[in-house]
């Protein structure tokens, strides 16, 4: 016998919709980093750049918009602003003028080590453990895959 999915009796139902729960997780989720980013002088778009620029730096904004999923335009305020805060500097590619590069200062490197207490701080504030957050990760990235293919 072949197994029909159950169809819920009121597939309209608030706590039914996936959109309301990513949407209400992403803002509380945002939420807890932000008093941890603040000491840190990150807002967290601009921390998901400086994620982004400690796995490899430079980077062009066209590869960081890529990676992070931005508008070039979204990114450019907040590249800005991690520019004058000191965190990054903002140059032609020798390579290919056309294009933007983005590299560490010393200072943005350094954060680095002020970075790596975040995950922690997060976890912590959750109340969840480092395997439960990968596994929610792991669904999210299915989500973002097969919604975005």
């Amino acid at each position: 016998m072949i197994s029909t999915p159950s169809i819920p009796e009121n597939p309209l139902e608030l706590e039914r919709q996936v959109c309301f729960a990513l949407a209400v997780a992403s803002r509380t989720v945002i939420a807890v980093y932000r008093p941890i980013l603040e000491p840190l002088n990150l807002t967290h778009p601009q921390y998901l750049v400086m994620l982004a620029l400690w796995e490899r730096s430079p980077r062009t904004v066209k590869d960081l918009s890529t990676v992070l999923q931005l508008d070039p335009g979204t990114l450019s305020p907040l590249l800005k602003r991690l520019e004058a805060i000191g965190y990054i500097e903002r140059q032609r590619d020798k390579s290919d003028e056309r294009a933007l590069a983005l590299t560490l200062t010393e200072q943005g490197r350094e954060l680095r080590t002020e970075a790596l207490k975040i995950p922690f701080k997060v976890v912590e504030q959750l109340d969840m453990t480092f395997e439960e957050l990968a596994q929610l990760n792991e669904v999210l990235h299915k989500v973002i895959a097969k919604a975005t293919r």
